[in-house]
Formats: C-alpha cells, sequence, structure tokens
C-alpha cells in the first residue's frame, strides 16, 4: 500500500509492478476521480466525511485499511505521514512493515532539534539555532534580540517549505510566527517550529543515502536544489555543478558518518547549506524519499524505490550490488517541478478542468505525473504539482537543452502553469552555466518577465461554444441569418506585385505635390467607400476585417487608378473595437501589407478624432502621427458644425504627421434654393476660404445627407474652382434620394477632381453612388476614369455575395428604395440604418415614419445645424426622445427647464462640440442650460464652454494610462491599444478583456463568427501563415449542476471540450459575487481556497496594506491585504468558506 497520493503514488506502483508486487491505493472522496486510484490493483476510499488533507492523516483509518485488505508493507511517499513517527509505529504494531527509517530515527530525525544534535554528536557542523522548539513569539523575539537577524522559521516536524519564513524586521516576528505555526499545523498535523539563524546567499546541497538493516549507509553523491522560491524546490540538479570534488568527499562522508550514527536504515536525503567560502552547515535529515530522486536515479541508475523495498524485506546493501565503490556518475540530470501555479500572479494556485494536455517527452526526458491529462480537475485541495519533467545528458548545458526542448512541447490548457518561469530559468545564463544559489529567484527579476501564452486554439473554442450556447456576442439587429454561401474570390496572379498607384506618386513627392498631380489629371478620380462608408450605411458599419482582406489582392491588381480607398475612421474604430471584437489598428495594417499601391483614405472628426467627444489636442496629434504610421495617406478633416477651431486642429495634426490633409465643408441646406438663406453660397465660399487658408492640399465638399442635387452640385463646384483654381476639389455624397449619380456627374462636369463612389452591388440608398454607373457613364469622354467596368462587375460579385453574410444587419429589412424625403428631414446616410435599429431597441419600430419626421423638427429646434457624427446623433436623439415622450416642438420650448433631456443634447449646448453656425437657439439654449444647472449633480459638475473644448483640456498623460491598462489586465499593453484606451476608454478595456478570454475571432470566417457552428460541421481557421486548425462540432452536452454545458470539438483530429455558463439557467442559481475587474475598491480571492481568517469588519477604516483576510489554499496561507485606503463597505464571506480565484471578499470605499 501507498499512504500518498498523486505522483508518488503512481511511482510507487510502477516499482512495484516490475516486481511483481500487488499494490493498493487509498484516496479522499476529493480524489474519488484521480489516476493514482485507478494505477492500483486494489483502492480504498479513506476520511469519509474528513477534510481533503485530514483524510490521508487518519493514521488508524489507513492501518484498519491495510490489516482488512491483507497489506504486508505501507509506503508513505513523500509529505502527509512521511515523516510521522507514530505512522511507522503504529505500522509496525499492526504487524505491516513500513518501508522507511525505524520509527525512533524517524522521530529523531523528524525532529529538527533532536537532529541537530545528534548532527552535533556526529561531529557535522551545524547552523546556530534553538535547542527545542520555540514555544511562543516572545521566546522567537528574545531570539532574535540575541543572535541578530535575520532568522529563519523551520517547521521542527516537515518540510518542503511548509511553515518555513525569513524574517529580517523585528516587528514581523510575531506576525510570521503565527502564519508559519499554522501552516506547519495544517501541512504536517503539529504546528512546532524552531529557529536559526539565517545563512545568506548558500546553495542548497543535499546528498541521498540509503542504509540497510545490517548497519550499512552509503551515499548516491548529491544534489543541488538551490533554485528555490519561498523556500520551496522548483529545479534540482544532479550532480550539484561545479562542485569541488574534495568539498564533494568531506559533505558525502559527513552525511554517511550521520546517518551511521542514528542507525539509519532505508532511503533518506541529508541537506545542507554550502556558503561562497566553501564551508558548509547542515540543516535536516529528511527521513524519506525526496521529490527530486528521480534526478539521482537518472545519473546513478539505481532505482531508488526498488531499493526501498528490498531494504524493507530484509535484503542488504551488498545483495542489490549497492556498495559505494559500484555506485558512479553518469551525466547530468535536471527536474522542473511543472505546478499549476500563475507566475504572473505571484505564483498563486490555480484550479480547474485540465481542457488540453499535450507532453514533451523523446530522448533523455522522463515524465513522473498522476492528474496530467486532458478532463482532469485540478483541485484547490492538495499539493499544485503537476508533473515532474526530468532531462537526461551527458552534460549539464546539453541537459538543459534538452529539458528546454520539452518545456516548449508541452501544451496545457484550462489551468495556468509555471511552464513560463521555468523557461526563463533554463534561458538565464547563470543557471545554463551552473553558477546558481538560494537568491538566484530573488535578484534575477527578469524571471518573472514572461511571454504570455497565446493558447489562440483552445479560446476560439471557447468562443465558438459560447455563442452555441448563449447566442450571438455581436447582438444581430434583424431576423435574417447569415448566408452559407463562402463568397468566391476573383483570381489574382500570384507573389507579383500590383501597378503603381496613386500613392506611389504620394510617397515619392510628398502631399503638396500628390495634390498637384491630382489637380493636374485630365480624367475624373474616384475614392471608393466600400471598405467603410458603404458597409457604415447598409450594413451598420459590421463588415470584418477578415472579408475586406480577402478581396483586397485583387483590388489593388485592378483598381490602380483610384484616386484612394476609405476604408478607416469615422465609426469603423468604435465598431471593430465593440461589436466586431478585433483591432482597428490591425486592420489598418493588415489592408496596408495587401494594398501597398492606393492611398488610403479616412475621417477625421476634427478635434474630435474618431470620438464622438473632445480630446486634449496631445491625443488628436498623436492619433494622426500612429496612423500615419500604420500607412494611412488621406485624412478627410471635418468638424460636424463646420466649426473653424476644431477643424484647424485636426488640419494642423495631420499636416505634422506627414499625411495629406483634405479640409471637408461639411454641407447641409440647399445653394440652388434662393428661399435657403442659412447655408448659402456665400456662406460656403467663406468656410471654404479659412480652410484654404490654413493650409488644406485637398478641398472636400462633404454632403453626409445626401441633399446636394445636380443643380446645387453644379453651383456649387463652380463657385470653389472659380475662387480656387489650384486646389483639387473632391465631392462626397450619400444616394439616399436616388439622384447621385446625376449629382457626381453635374460635380464632374463643373470641375470636380474626385467624387466618391461605392461598388455597385454596395452602393444606392444610403450608401455612394455606383461605382459602375459613373464609370460607364464617364467612358470614352475626357473625364473617363480609366477603371475598367468589367473589373468592377468582378469586384461586385464579391460583394454581392460578401453582403449576404450581413443579412442580419441589412439595411433593406425596412428600406426597400431610395427615399427623396431625405430632402425634408436630412438624415444623414451613415445615420440611416443605426438610427433605425436604435429605434427598433427603443420600441419604436412601429413609429420609424414619425421619428424620421421629428428629426427635422429636432434639427430646427437646435437651430438648423449640419447633421455628421457626432451633431447628427444629438439630433437623432432628440428627435427619439421626442416621439417616445409625445413632445412637439412648442412643447419643448415651454417645458425645457423640466425636461430630462439625453446627455448628449445636454452636452451641445453645454458647447462640447464648438459652436453652431449662427449661435445656439435662444431662448432653448439658456432654458437648457437651466436644466442642466438644476442635473449638474448627475452629470458631476460639467461646465459650459464659449470657446474650443479641446483647448482647455490639459494634455494625456499616456505614460500613465498604458500603466493603468496593464496593471488592470495583466499583461503588456501596446501603444496602439493605448492610443485606442485614450479614444474609447471603457470600449478598448472590454475588447482587451474580449481578446484575453476568447483569442483572435477575428480569424473565423463571419459566420462561425455572427452565429457560431453547427453540429457537425467542420471549418478551417488560419490563425497565422502556415497555422490552420481544423476543428469540428461534435456536440453540446446538457447543463450540469455548476450551470454548464460541455461542448465538443474535435480540433485538429483531437477531441477537445469546453465548460460553457450557460447564461439563461444560471439566473436561477445562486453563485457566488465576483470582484469587479479594474474596481479598485473591489477585493477578491486571490486563489481559490478556504476562508480561515478575517481581521477587519463593515466599517472599519483600513490603510493599503493592511492585512484584511487570510486565505488557505493547497497547504499555503496567502494574506490579503487592502488595496486602498477607506471604510470596508461591505462583507461578503464568513470564516471556513470556500471560494474560487476572483470571488468576491470584501468591498472598500
Amino acid at each position: 500500500m501507498v499512504a500518498n497520493r498523486g505522483e508518488i503514488a503512481i511511482r510507487v506502483f510502477r516499482a512495484c509492478t516490475e516486481m511483481n508486487i500487488r499494490t493498493v491505493a487509498i484516496y479522499s472522496e476529493q480524489d474519488m476521480m484521480h489516476m493514482h486510484r485507478q494505477k492500483a490493483d486494489e483502492s480504498y476510499l479513506i476520511g469519509k466525511g474528513l477534510p481533503p488533507v485530514a483524510a490521508y492523516l487518519n493514521i488508524p483509518e489507513i492501518i484498519h485499511i491495510a490489516k482488512e485488505n491483507g497489506v504486508d508493507a505501507i509506503h508513505p511517499g513523500y509529505g502527509f505521514l512521511s515523516e510521522r513517527s507514530d505512522f511507522a509505529a503504529a505500522c509496525i504494531d499492526a504487524g505491516v512493515n513500513f518501508i522507511g527509517p525505524s520509527p525512533e530515527v524517524v522521530r529523531k530525525m523528524g525532529d529538527k532539534v533532536e537532529a541537530r544534535q545528534a548532527a552535533i554528536s556526529a561531529g557535522v557542523e551545524v547552523v546556530p539555532g534553538t535547542d527545542g522548539p520555540v514555544k511562543s513569539a516572545e521566546e522567537a523575539v528574545n531570539f532574535c534580540k540575541d543572535h541578530g537577524l535575520p532568522v529563519i522559521f523551520k517547521a521542527a516536524y516537515g518540510g518542503g517549505g511548509r511553515g518555513m519564513r525569513v524574517v529580517r524586521k523585528l516587528d514581523e516576528v510575531k506576525e510570521n510566527f503565527n502564519r508559519a505555526t499554522s501552516e506547519a499545523l495544517t501541512a504536517f498535523g503539529n504546528g512546532s517550529l524552531f529557529l536559526e539563524k539565517f545563512i545568506e546567499r548558500p546553495r542548497h546541497i543535499e546528498v541521498q543515502i540509503i542504509g540497510d538493516s545490517h548497519g550499512s549507509v552509503i551515499h548516491l553523491f548529491e544534489r543541488d536544489c538551490s533554485v528555490q522560491r519561498r523556500h520551496q524546490k522548483v529545479v534540482e540538479i544532479a550532480p550539484a555543478p561545479h562542485l569541488d570534488p574534495v568539498l564533494r568527499d568531506k559533505m558525502t562522508r559527513d552525511a554517511v558518518n550521520l546517518c551511521k550514527h542514528v542507525g539509519y536504515e532505508n532511503a533518506g536525503t541529508v541537506e545542507f547549506l554550502l556558503d561562497n567560502t566553501g564551508r558548509y552547515y547542515f540543516i535536516e535529515v529528511n527521513a524519506r524519499l525526496q521529490v527530486e530522486h528521480t534526478v539521482t536515479e537518472e545519473v546513478t541508475g539505481v532505482d531508488l524505490v526498488q531499493s526501498q523495498i528490498r531494504i524493507a524485506e530484509g535484503h542488504k546493501l551488498e545483495d542489490l550490488k549497492l556498495t559505494q565503490e559500484k555506485v558512479k556518475l553518469n551525466g547530468c540530470a535536471i527536474q522542473c517541478r511543472m505546478t499549476t501555479e500563475d507566475p504572473a500572479k505571484q505564483f498563486q494556485p490555480d484550479t480547474g478542468r485540465i481542457e488540453v494536455f499535450r507532453s514533451g517527452e523523446g530522448m533523455g526526458i522522463r515524465l513522473d505525473s498522476a492528474s496530467a491529462f486532458a478532463g482532469a480537475i485540478v483541485s484547490p485541495y492538495y499539493d499544485s504539482l503537476l508533473v515532474k519533467i526530468i532531462a537526461k545528458a551527458q552534460d549539464h548545458p546539453s541537459a538543459v537543452a534538452k529539458m528546454l526542448r520539452a518545456l516548449k512541447e508541452f501544451r496545457i490548457r484550462g489551468v495556468k502553469t509555471n511552464i513560463p518561469f521555468l523557461l526563463n530559468v533554463l534561458e538565464n545564463e547563470k543557471f545554463v552555466s551552473g553558477s546558481v544559489d538560494t537568491y538566484f529567484i530573488d535578484e534575477n527579476p527578469q524571471l518573472f518577465q514572461f511571454q504570455p501564452s497565446q493558447n489562440r486554439a483552445q479560446k476560439l473554442l471557447h468562443y465558438m461554444g459560447q455563442v452555441m450556447v448563449n447566442g450571438p456576442s455581436t447582438p444581430l439587429a434583424t431576423n435574417l441569418q447569415p448566408s452559407e454561401t463562402v463568397p468566391t474570390v476573383p483570381e489574382t496572379p500570384v507573389a507579383q506585385k500590383p501597378q503603381g498607384g496613386w500613392r506611389d506618386v504620394l510617397i515619392k513627392d510628398g502631399p503638396e505635390a500628390f495634390a498637384k498631380k491630382v489637380r493636374q489629371n485630365d480624367g475624373l478620380l474616384l475614392m471608393d467607400t466600400t471598405y467603410r462608408d458603404a458597409h457604415q450605411s447598409l450594413l451598420a458599419t459590421r463588415v470584418r476585417t477578415y472579408d475586406l482582406k480577402r478581396i483586397s489582392p485583387y483590388t489593388a491588381h485592378n483598381f490602380t487608378n483610384l484616386y484612394s480607398l476609405e476604408n478607416w475612421g469615422g465609426a469603423t474604430f468604435d465598431v471593430a473595437l465593440r461589436f466586431l471584437h478585433e483591432c482597428p489598428w490591425e486592420r489598418l495594417d493588415t489592408l496596408r501589407k495587401s494594398i501597398p499601391n492606393i492611398p488610403f483614405q479616412m475621417l477625421l472628426r476634427g478635434a474630435n478624432a474618431v470620438g464622438y467627444t473632445n480630446y486634449p489636442d496631445n491625443v488628436v496629434y498623436k492619433f494622426c502621427e500612429l496612423a500615419v504610421k500604420h500607412g494611412m495617406d488621406i485624412f478627410r478633416i471635418f468638424d460636424s458644425l463646420n466649426y473653424l477651431p476644431n477643424i484647424i486642429v485636426g488640419m494642423d495634426a495631420v499636416g505634422k504627421a506627414g499625411g495629406v490633409i483634405e479640409a471637408a465643408i461639411s454641407y447641409t441646406g440647399d445653394v440652388s434654393d434662393p428661399s435657403k438663406t442659412k447655408y448659402n453660397l456665400k456662406y460656403y465660399e467663406d468656410l471654404a476660404s479659412e480652410l484654404v487658408k490654413a493650409g488644406t492640399h485637398i478641398l472636400c465638399i462633404k454632403d453626409m445627407a445626401g441633399l446636394l442635387k445636380p443643380k446645387a452640385a453644379r453651383l456649387l463646384v463652380t463657385a470653389l474652382r472659380d475662387k480656387f483654381p489650384d486646389i483639387p476639389i473632391h465631392v462626397h455624397t450619400h444616394d439616399t434620394s436616388g439622384a447621385g449619380v446625376a449629382a457626381m456627374l453635374a460635380a464632374a462636369e463643373a470641375g470636380a477632381d474626385v467624387v466618391d463612389v461605392a461598388v455597385d452591388s454596395m452602393s444606392g440608398m444610403t450608401s455612394q453612388p455606383s461605382m459602375g454607373a459613373v464609370v460607364a457613364a464617364l467612358e470614352n469622354t475626357q473625364l473617363d476614369t480609366g477603371i475598367s467596368l468589367e473589373n468592377v462587375s468582378t469586384y461586385s460579385a464579391y460583394w454581392e455575395q460578401t453582403r449576404n453574410l450581413y443579412a442580419p444587419f441589412e439595411c433593406c429589412v425596412t428600406m426597400k428604395s431610395g427615399n427623396s424625403d431625405i430632402y425634408k428631414n436630412e438624415i444623414p446616410g451613415g445615420q440611416y440604418t443605426n438610427l433605425q435599429f436604435q429605434a427598433f431597441s427603443l420600441g419604436l419600430a412601429d413609429q420609424f415614419e414619425e421619428v424620421k419626421k421629428m428629426y427635422s423638427v429636432a434639427n430646427r429646434l437646435l437651430g438648423d445645424i449640419p447633421k455628421v457624427t457626432p451633431s447628427s446623433k444629438v439630433v437623432g436623439d432628440m428627435a427619439q426622445f421626442m416621439v417616445q415622450n409625445k413632445l412637439t416642438a412648442k412643447m419643448v420650448e415651454d417645458r425645457a427647464e423640466e425636461l430630462s433631456f439625453p446627455k448628449s443634447v445636454i452636452e451641445y449646448f453645454q458647447g462640447y462640440l464648438g459652436a453652431p453656425p449662427g449661435g445656439y437657439p435662444e431662448p432653448l439654449r439658456s432654458k437648457v442650460k437651466l436644466c442642466f444647472c438644476v442635473f449638474q449633480n448627475i452629470l458631476r459638475g460639467a461646465k459650459t464652454f464659449d470657446e474650443r473644448p479641446g483647448a482647455t483640456l490639459p494634455p494625456l498623460d499616456f505614460g500613465k494610462l498604458k500603466t493603468d491598462l496593464e496593471e488592470k489586465h495583466g499583461k503588456t499593453i501596446k501603444e496602439e491599444d493605448v492610443m485606442s484606451a485614450a479614444l474609447y476608454p471603457s470600449v478598448t478595456d472590454e475588447y482587451l478583456e474580449f481578446t484575453d478570454k476568447y483569442g483572435p475571432v477575428d480569424c473565423l470566417d463571419t459566420r462561425m463568427f455572427l452565429v457560431g457552428p453547427k453540429v457537425a460541421t467542420e471549418t478551417e481557421v488560419e490563425i497565422e501563415r502556415g497555422k490552420t486548425l481544423s476543428i469540428k462540432t461534435l456536440a453540446v452536452g446538457d447543463i450540469n449542476k455548476a450551470g454548464s454545458r460541455e461542448v465538443f470539438f474535435e480540433l485538429n483530429g483531437q477531441l477537445r471540450s469546453v465548460h460553457i455558463k450557460d447564461t439563461e439557467a444560471m439566473k436561477e442559481m445562486h453563485f457566488h459575487p465576483k470582484a469587479s475587474k479594474g474596481v479598485k475598491g473591489s477585493v477578491g480571492a486571490p486563489m481559490p481556497g478556504e476562508i480561515i481568517d478575517i481581521k477587519v469588519s463593515v466599517g472599519d477604516k483600513v490603510v493599503q496594506g493592511q492585512p484584511i483576510v487570510v486565505l488557505s489554499a493547497m497547504k499555503m496561507e496567502m494574506v490579503v491585504n487592502a488595496p486602498m485606503d477607506g471604510t470596508v463597505k461591505s462583507m461578503s464571506i464568513e470564516k471556513g468558506m470556500k471560494l474560487e480565484g476572483s470571488d468576491l471578499l470584501l468591498d472598500i470605499e
């Protein structure tokens, strides 16, 4: 029988099987499914109803099971009862052979104080320390005063680092005495401690000895166990590198003499501390088999476990051919203890289900494990050891290389492991050279700088399972389903660069020369909006990088004459992060690699950058700098209110970044209608003059609502062309009315150099005019675009199929054709579908016609303003607010002081967007401001602005933001993510959390991303070039008592499964609340475990760093300290409660 569990139990069973000896296992209730009981010939439950550790410490029951089942001998393993003399005696008294030293020797060597006295008697030098167990904290304090600091507490009846604490300050002695006593009591059943002077910078060298019952004792050389963390061994080496042979002989001789002196038999270890002068001190004898016995077996060829059994049977060492002269060293061995601890979180134990287990094997690698397999449950009740990996080679550097290779082959998912830390240790030059001491880990902080495991495949399976169980992660706007047809990508030459385009001109000659050449161009140039504004208008901006990337090579090879490709900025930035869970910066990089020859164009909302509010100026400048760095070329800079100061900030930022400045006039009204005097030709000419004076390279007319009629286009473009003959003019419109193609042709004939179009299948309605229609209309004329109509048709075919993938967001569900009422309501094309979906979500779906009419009313109430993001949102929010509350314009004006307006409306009147043309409508603004004053507590004291809002904002501290993000998310944050967080703080937080949990979901095809897989479907996912996952969905299991469903997959031919919480089912179940991520006062459990002490109560005032709770898990105690000063607001725990990691402990405010 093995009176133990896990890896050591299996190690003994294997030795017995080779010796043809039947084996018996014992197991606790918590180990019912553990592998060690399945490896034995017989297994018996022990300690029913007892705590997990106590079950294996139950001596009477172990003896009873042994007697009842005819057990001849018991091997204690290591830990638990292995160094308990009363257990050894109980075995012998019951007539069962104990495989280990005699009870008296176990008692003497297990008592660190008696072992110390024995060493002194045997002539072995010891470390200064107490003569017996320390009875109280006061006695410990007195010892420290007499002998000085530092000192070390050690458990008198066990090892393995439990109950061991170094103390360097006198005022910390009492707390450490209490903690060490508690740990020792939990781990060994006896809390006695003794105290020693702490030796600085030692090597930890231990000698393996073995003796028989006939008085013979030999050594099997030494091991170097200096690589330790918190006094627990992490990596062990045999033999000790660079150990002087003379010193080796002295140490091994002392070890043998000590064991002979006490009458030692069976296997054991004598441990020494070796200082840097070559002086060594005895510290203890481990009267049992050690965890690291494996490396000694590898370099000596001696099976220690079989030798133990033979000696217990009465054999002499000589019978086993174990004489000192026959034991030789052969090569070098290293053992790494792979544990389920997270090194990035101060080695907090991790628990849960191992979802994936793939081991590193091959020549020179030995694995000793128990629960290391897919599906195994790692519990919080026992030691966190998962696998012992042993590498054997001819010398130390070669053994290191083998170990590194093996560790890199491991793939473990579902629980955290210390593999990243082990890799850092093994790659450290000091370790490779063999020059380490017990300070090695503490003095090499770079060992804790980890390259996080990507775990992409398993994260993607979690995402797919999540969608299957709980529905889409991106809310679907309609009941339509994505098409199952995979869009056909037209053929493109392989490994052939596309012809040069306008971007080559820009790169070679710079922005000013680029603009000059655009103006000199004979034909009409086109900007393609398919990559951004078209799908923003038709498909709620939901088109993913996945589908843009697929068509990009074709675009690069067949549309070299495009002025630009609009593919970034505006709503795409926000939507990419918020709904598509992909990085907009990576989108830009990806597209630039595929399309090196066509200029990229983006929308920049002036001082609003790509956000919906004002930012400090340094944010706008940094954003433009980064955008150019990632491949952006042309910036269409506008302000939603044509507020010149906001536009000029954006222009200056773009100019300094090296981009092309395309300043835009936001068009509204109708210059062809003499009765409309607010936005007449003079208004636009004056605004254009200011933009040209400010240094724009290109002048843009931005008709975001599609209000620019053909006659108006001719008038406006002619006026601007006459006034600015050398400035290129670029015209943008939406085809909501159906007159877009006619308007663009009129603009071209009047002198516009560039117009915006979308590929045919993505054009019309709220999108841009048809590319094919404009190309065909101008073929063989002076304005010929130079673009092939056949290429347009091929391009359109791809997008027609792709559009069907986004059916859930299709605007055509409710909008079947163009609407000429746009000339009345003036809703921007990009906003139309979003406004429609908002109306649905607010329960106003059947009143959308009323919302459209009210949009016009709201616009007039707000002062008849240009409507483009974010001003269009203000008008839309006001319109839906009025419809929902059944308000007329007069009612709004009369009751403005008492109405709770949408936040965007209040911020508009506060001046957050800048000043509207002609000023604010009065007395409405004053009334809303009065309303704001009443409710300003809700808005946290925000103020009104009469100047450019961004001018008064202090610069953003990007360094601090990066530090805050890294602290919150626990990983290195890229510069681009810091920028995203500056613009969209909460959205970026959610994106980072999502990708950390679910991985690169942007690699999934669009149908899979939106609605997940069907059972029995197969798919391939390319996670990077040359790495493709083959995934087959097998089944979704029933709900379990934890509220989860198991979803089964086949990944690259291997069975995988993930557990997914069913959110609907969980609503009816009770679970302990989790700490709020990113909220400093929300204190969560740092690891799974049991609450053993609560040091504060509700209402108590605490200071940062004050101990508040003590947790115990895997025989390790952890003190949780207050993260901030404050008052304990609420408690979610009580003593004895068992918690999972991140479970809420208490709230501090």
